[in-house]
């Protein structure tokens, strides 16, 4: 493996996970926010016909189809005749795991990132010799 490919697949790794994070923002944002529903985002290999074998990229945005629980608040204002609304399906256990796994791995990619930076470095330095 190259040192280009190495850079290239940690790299997308990085944005992949930078991309997911994003989403994971998003929904803790939203979690009291009356009918949101969680976006899910999925990693499927890099298809584009330039693109380094290994490399992956975000799949569509896909919004949780689990059933949105109902918040008996009467004076909400969109409550309906029994006083209930649709609330969130944001769980924030769930959220936080994700965006602490999302961060491991980025700083995962980041080391890799790293290594092959002074790996390069170390090969240039023996071939100046």
């Amino acid at each position: 493996m190259s040192f280009s490919t190495a850079l290239s697949i940690a790299a997308s790794g990085m944005r992949s996970q930078a991309s997911r994070i994003t989403h994971v923002s998003e929904n803790i944002a939203n979690a009291d926010t009356p009918g949101y529903r969680r976006k899910l985002i999925s990693f499927e290999p890099d298809r584009a016909a330039d693109a380094t074998p290994g490399t992956v990229t975000t799949g569509p945005v896909r919004l949780d189809q689990t059933p949105l629980p109902q918040v008996y608040d009467p004076s909400h204002p969109l409550a309906d005749e029994t006083g209930h609304y649709a609330g969130s399906n944001v769980d924030m256990v769930v959220e936080i795991a994700d965006a602490r796994q999302a961060q491991r791995s980025y700083e995962a990619n980041l080391r890799v990132f790293d290594q092959v930076r002074q790996m390069s470095s170390s090969l240039s330095d023996l071939l100046r010799r």
